[in-house]
């Protein structure tokens, strides 16, 4: 390459000093961007295409320049590349390898286009395919979900509000709820696709090109579903990258949620589950102990989530358009969430086909609490007394029954009786665990029938 004042860069011909080794390495972004390799090789060879077909280079050396390109990626797949601050960035380091593999042709692969444009596509052609592999793992654990929740269909276990044992529900019906969550969560990112399926590439530094590109014969080599209708909108646009990021943050939330109740539920003061020795670690001075060090680490790493998302936000919050140095910042936040996201599903999935139910332990904790006290008000709106009457005596009838020492179950008639005359003996049968469960049929609900067809309307949606 041509050297200007001692400087060798592709950008350097305004320039008569060389740039200072440490602003160099704090330029750079290759140690960051060098993952985007294959996403930036594919891009470029849909480029050279297309300006093959518009004659802006002959046929021949798109020929030679496609060629090349392949071998640069297999030398650095081969770790035959070695990255260096001098070259900045990967596009960079692609174009130099290039050169040296087809020769002089190389230096026309960057006509009519700019990194500008070239890394917004460089981002989107990953993250299309980061998201379809995300959303094929969520939809792995939702299949864990599913196993689990058929497996154990009728098992009863409190259910909480304020984490206070509140009414019965089926553990397969609890299970259900984040199979909606992660429903939701996989819609999330298949809309955000929409956004993100845009092709930007001719939209060069900010005000397109001169070069009479084809940028829809490109979107079409490349399978993107539009192309990019504003230049300038095309290289300052991070929305997909916010967007991303914002719904894998409401994703670990749930992850985090589960590890929450993973963990109380695998303490001694629970014991409602046991988590297999192959998803625990032990203690380096408590040889007893027996640590859900994954729920945990997955509870943690959503903060890292949360975080990158705050990254992302204050790092577009006041940038001017176009394209401004700062959203070479944009990568470490999103490839720590795409990574992030990926292992936490990963090992939950695995995880959840070790995890042991202790399905008596469960039905036991059922059985204090007063969790029959909602019922035990139905039962007296059954006999014709108004909720708000009925929600009363059920009330003083928890109160007698705590001062007794007792649960509501294992009062007499007559105890109740002088709570209520309208009380008889068939309120028993009425306020049973099971009988509670059966009740609770509105659509949606945690009866038997309800949570059965949930289980075999979720394993038709996912071909199970």
């Amino acid at each position: 390459m041509e050297k200007t004042g001692g400087n060798e860069k592709l950008w350097g011909g305004r320039f008569t000093q060389t740039t200072d080794e440490l602003v160099e390495k704090f330029n750079a972004s290759i140690d960051v961007d060098k993952r985007l390799y294959a996403s930036d090789i594919e891009g470029s060879i849909a480029h050279l295409k297309m300006m093959a077909k518009k004659s802006i280079i002959t046929q021949k050396e798109a020929d030679v320049l496609i060629k090349g390109l392949g071998k640069v990626k297999t030398k650095i797949e081969n770790n035959e590349i070695e990255f260096s601050a001098s070259l900045e960035d990967i596009h960079m380091h692609i174009e130099d390898a290039l050169g040296k593999v087809a020769g002089d042709v190389a230096r026309k692969l960057h006509t009519g286009r700019s990194r500008n444009d070239q890394i917004a596509l460089d981002v989107r052609i990953y993250l299309k395919k980061e998201s379809r592999i995300i959303i094929d793992l969520l939809i792995g654990f939702q299949k864990a979900l599913i196993k689990m929740a058929k497996k154990n269909l009728k098992v009863i276990m409190p259910g909480y509000t304020h984490l206070q044992r509140a009414q019965p529900v089926l553990f397969s019906h609890h299970l259900m709820a984040y199979y909606e969550m992660i429903k939701r969560d996989i819609q999330r990112f298949e809309d955000c696709l929409k956004r993100i399926d845009v092709m930007p590439l001719g939209a060069a530094a900010l005000a397109g090109t001169t070069y009479p590109l084809d940028r829809e014969f490109t979107k079409d080599v490349l399978s993107f579903a539009k192309v990019s209708d504003n230049s300038i909108d095309s290289v300052s646009d991070r929305d997909f990258i916010m967007e991303f990021i914002s719904h894998a943050s409401i994703c670990m939330i749930h992850f985090s949620r589960l590890s929450e109740e993973l963990i109380l539920w695998s303490s001694s003061e629970f014991s409602f589950i046991t988590i297999s020795d192959s998803f625990t670690t032990g203690s380096s001075i408590m040889p007893q102990k027996k640590n859900p060090d994954v729920a945990e680490l997955v509870r943690g790493k959503t903060g890292r989530v949360v975080g990158n998302l705050m990254c992302i936000f204050t790092l577009m919050k006041s940038l001017p358009l176009a394209y401004n140095k700062d959203m070479q910042e944009d990568k470490e936040p999103l490839f720590d969430t795409v990574d992030t996201l990926k292992i936490c599903t990963d090992v939950y999935t695995r995880m959840f086909e070790n995890i042991q139910i202790n399905k008596d332990r469960m039905y036991e904790a059922c059985k204090q609490g007063f969790l029959n006290a909602t019922d035990l008000a139905d039962y007296l709106v059954s006999k014709g007394l108004a909720f708000r009457h009925a929600h009363a005596v059920a009330g003083r009838a928890v109160a007698y029954a705590l001062n007794q020492g007792k649960e509501l179950n294992e009062l007499s008639i007559d105890e109740f009786k002088e709570l209520n005359d309208l009380i008889t003996e068939d309120v028993y049968a009425f306020i049973t665990i099971d009988k509670m469960i059966s009740r609770r049929a509105s659509y949606g609900g945690t009866s038997f029938t309800n949570v059965k067809q949930a289980v075999d309307k979720a394993m038709m949606e996912l071909g199970v």
